[in-house]
């Protein structure tokens, strides 16, 4: 089956695995998957990841998610910019998720980062998901 939208697939996967109280749940890997997940990380919204080999040239993405007695660190999780519907922020627009308690992840000239730092690089570009 054809994946069209791989962050979206990382991010449901994520979703799943919270809600089965998985340890840590399996991803096809890929660079801005990967980039994603190092701001989650620093987020504080999972453990770790690592990047593991299957077979030559195919690899795949191993997190790790957290729990806080016995919670999911992420109460939700969602894409905003889809493969259909693009969405686009100017800096002075730029969403500020749950009051700025939760992260917005976007992906700008100078890379994907956090609104937070966006903002303060003065950037915007594409709103690819929210978390909190």
């Amino acid at each position: 089956m054809t994946v069209t939208d791989t962050i979206a697939d990382m991010l449901t996967t994520i979703r799943n695995g919270l809600v089965l109280s998985k340890e840590f749940v399996h991803t096809p890997s890929s660079k801005l998957k990967l980039n994603i997940l190092e701001i989650i990380k620093e987020e504080g919204y999972i453990k770790s990841y690592k990047e593991e080999e299957i077979r030559k040239g195919i690899k795949k993405i191993k997190i790790t998610l957290s729990y806080v007695n016995g919670e999911p660190s992420i109460k939700l999780i969602s894409r905003i910019s889809k493969p259909g519907r693009r969405v686009y922020s100017k800096i002075k627009n730029l969403p500020s998720y749950f009051k700025g308690y939760g992260t917005t992840i976007v992906s700008t000239s100078k890379g994907i980062m956090t609104d937070k730092k966006a903002r303060i690089s003065n950037l915007s570009g594409e709103i690819l998901c929210q978390i909190f």
